[in-house]
This record gives C-alpha cells, sequence and structure tokens, in this order.
C-alpha cells in the first residue's frame, strides 16, 4: 500500500482519491479551500437568501465518467439530475429539438422537423454533419469553429453553433478550437443513445458530488484537509516531500497555476506550459421573481452588445428554489471588465425585455468566476498529465480530448490514479 497525496479537492482531485482509494492506496487530500469542490461548489446565502452555486453547471448524457463516479460515492443520478432530451428553446420560439431514439437519426430527425429553419438551412446542416462524422469528427488543429462552420446558414450558427460552442468550450466560436467543438459534438451527438441529453442539477452543485465523495472518503479512511494550502514540494530517494511530509506518489489536481508553482523547480518545461494557459470567466446572474417560471427548465438566449446572457436556468422548475433563476454569461470577459454591478443591471434589463413575469424581477447575487476555464484556442497545447516520475497533474486543463468539463475533469483524475500502478 502506497502513501498518496492529492493535492486540490475538485472534481479531478476527487476522481483521483475515489479511485486511488479503491485501489487501496493510503490517501490524504489537501485542499486549499474551506470546501471540496473547487468551481462547481455552492456557495451559503447571506440574510436569509438561499444557497447558490458558483454558477450553473449542467451535465450531458455522454457524461458517463461522471456518472459513474456519482454513483460510486452514493448519489443516483436519476434522483439527482433532470434528464432532458436536448432542447434549445428560446424565449419566442422552439429552437432545434432531439427526440428520442438511435443519436444519428435522433439528430436527422429533429433537424428536418425544426420548421423555424428554411428547409434549404437545414438540408446543409445536415449534410455538413454528415461530413464531419465521414471525417472522424476531426479537422486540422488550426481551425477555430468560426472557420469550421463558415459556410453553414447564419440561422443555424447563430441558434445552433455558437450557443453550444460558447456553453461547451466556454470560448467564443471566432476563437474557439474547432477540432475539441467537433470532438464534443461527435461523442454527445453521435456517440451513443442518450448521449446530447441535458442533465440539469435538481441539487446544489456541493450536494451533487463533492460532499458524498468526501464522505465516502472519510468512511474509507482517507485524510482530508480542507483550508490547507500546499508549499514546497520535493523529490526524494524516488518519493516526494510535500511540506516536510512524505509520499510515495502524488497528483496535483488544483489549478494549473498551483500545479505549475509547485513543479517549477521538479519540471521546470512542464511548469512553463501550465502557466502560459490562457483563461476565460463564466458570470451567473441571480434574479429573483416570485410566483414566475420560464417557458422552459433551460432557455437559450440571443447574445448581443446589450443582452450578456446566453442561458437561463428556472431552478424553481428543476426543484431547488421557487421564483429564482440564474442567467449564464460564458466567454465573460468583457462584462468582468465592465464590473459586476453593471452586468447585473444589463441581465435584468435583457430578463425584462425578452420575458413576461408575474413580479418585476430583481438582481439577487451576481457571481463571477474569472478562471472558469482555459481559453479553448486552435493548436492550443495543454501540459501532460505525467510531470515526472510519481508525479501526476489532474485538472480540465490537462492535455485531452475535452474542453473545460466537468466530464474532462473526472476524466483526468481516474487517469492519474490509473497511473499509481504503472511508475515505482
Amino acid at each position: 500500500m502506497s502513501k498518496i497525496a492529492v493535492v486540490g479537492g475538485g472534481w479531478a482531485g476527487l476522481a483521483a482519491a475515489v479511485a486511488a482509494t479503491e485501489q487501496g492506496h493510503a490517501l490524504t487530500l489537501i485542499e486549499i479551500a474551506p470546501q471540496l469542490g473547487g468551481r462547481a461548489r455552492s456557495i451559503a446565502g447571506a440574510d436569509g437568501e438561499p444557497t447558490l452555486d458558483n454558477g450553473q453547471h449542467i451535465l450531458i448524457g455522454a457524461y458517463r465518467e461522471s456518472l459513474a463516479l456519482m454513483r460510486r460515492v452514493g448519489v443516483d443520478p436519476a434522483q439527482a439530475l433532470q434528464r432532458l432530451p436536448l432542447r434549445l428553446r428560446y424565449p419566442d420560439h422552439e429552437g432545434l429539438a432531439l427526440p428520442p431514439g438511435e443519436p444519428q437519426w435522433s439528430f436527422v430527425r429533429g433537424v428536418l422537423a425544426h420548421r423555424h429553419w428554411p428547409l434549404t438551412s437545414r438540408l446543409r446542416l445536415l449534410a455538413t454533419a454528415l461530413r464531419w462524422r465521414l471525417g472522424g469528427f476531426d479537422c486540422a488543429a488550426s481551425l477555430s469553429v468560426a472557420q469550421l462552420c463558415a459556410s453553414l446558414p447564419r440561422i443555424v450558427k447563430e441558434e445552433l453553433v455558437e450557443p453550444l460552442c460558447v456553453a461547451a468550450l466556454n470560448t467564443p466560436a471566432e476563437r474557439a478550437s474547432a477540432r475539441v467543438f467537433l470532438r464534443v459534438l461527435g461523442d454527445a451527438l453521435f456517440g451513443g443513445a442518450g448521449g446530447s441529453d441535458l442533465l440539469l442539477p435538481r441539487r446544489p452543485l456541493s450536494a451533487l458530488l463533492a460532499e458524498p465523495a468526501g464522505d465516502w472518503l472519510r468512511a474509507q479512511g482517507a485524510e482530508i484537509r480542507l483550508g490547507s494550502r500546499a508549499g514546497a514540494l520535493q523529490a526524494e530517494n524516488g518519493a516526494w516531500r510535500l511540506d516536510g511530509e512524505r509520499f510515495d506518489k502524488l497528483i496535483l489536481a488544483c489549478p494549473a497555476g498551483e500545479a505549475a508553482r509547485l513543479a517549477a523547480d521538479i519540471a521546470p518545461a512542464w511548469a512553463a506550459q501550465a502557466r502560459a494557459l490562457r483563461f476565460e470567466p463564466i458570470v451567473t446572474v441571480y434574479l429573483h421573481s416570485a410566483g414566475s417560471t420560464l417557458p422552459a427548465p433551460m432557455l437559450a438566449l440571443r447574445e448581443s452588445a446589450a443582452a450578456p446572457a446566453q442561458f437561463a436556468f428556472d431552478l424553481g422548475q428543476l426543484g431547488q428554489h421557487a421564483g429564482l433563476f440564474a442567467f449564464v454569461i460564458s466567454g465573460a470577459a468583457p462584462w468582468v471588465e465592465r464590473g459586476l454591478a453593471e452586468t447585473g443591471e444589463a441581465v435584468l434589463a435583457q430578463a425584462m425585455r425578452e420575458l413576461g413575469w408575474a413580479r418585476p424581477p430583481r438582481v439577487l447575487r451576481v457571481l463571477a468566476e474569472k478562471r472558469a476555464t482555459f481559453a479553448c484556442t486552435p493548436g492550443l497545447q495543454r501540459p501532460a498529465a505525467l510531470i515526472a516520475p510519481g508525479l501526476w497533474a489532474a485538472g480540465d486543463h490537462v492535455a485531452g480530448p475535452y474542453p473545460a468539463t466537468l466530464e474532462g475533469a473526472v476524466r483526468s483524475g481516474l487517469a492519474a490514479a490509473a497511473g499509481l500502478g504503472q511508475i515505482g
């Protein structure tokens, strides 16, 4: 049995910790924050306000490793998540909606049935999707999503490509990697039955994985240190010393900057690559309006210079807080620069223009995750999982096929844990 440390208690760190514990290792999980969950956590409300998530996260049916991890720590995804077929409902009309069935034919049927788009636009989308599939959902690494989809009709780009791109990659289409975008589309739309289904949390994010995983780890004898920042890391005779404590092997599942700091003297090239990553913010604006509902649990919105939000969620319809709504701004750097107060007012005005309300909504809270995801740009070289013998990195920023998603984080954590038995 090896003594293992996992630095970082987000979804990547939790996945690594659970897998390492299942392998029989003596595990110590070190997390700088006072709670587990990383960027997918809940925040206690003040002055009687409800508990809010630091951002509105969703999963999709293709996130098989994330769903399996939830089950392993005692969470039933069928109870914790509301599963809905992919549906991009707009305030004034239905967007693309996929019926149940075999994935490729479900996509064909959904596109052909979408009467809001001209028939020529629907046929061009299907022809383009067929070319993508025949090409193995791959393309030149240098292509952006905007370049990949340049020949598609404008309405298809505005109502399908751009919303899906910013939702999945948190990077605008003109700067987003087409190769990564295609990988997500391939897995979601053609990877298996239910892969494109939306899985919307019915519970606060911390209750979705972080708290159950923490309880599970403690019950297995793992040690969890909250509010503890990892300091100095040194190699020592085939093992590692972290702040003077000896560990056989380590997994750095902390943010890229923290991992780079810890590994700077051990693997300078790896640390430089991790430090070179650039990040995109996400802003979530919570509005409250007693007695109000949206036309669907999740709405797609038209983004513009005066309308920041791309999606809105009715948390009452998700079994959380009636009258509470989360408006999400992905790729939110311009709005962060303008300030959170102005951003909240802009979302409020957008909501008032586009949606009907039983009572005028008010801004409850504006939350910004300023380094929510790495900027998923064409040709991006992400740091490798193996830093040095016996030292791995995990996190959605680590090299892999997925963008910065919960599934990407979980897969990287599992991959790092799988490496524990391969070296040393």
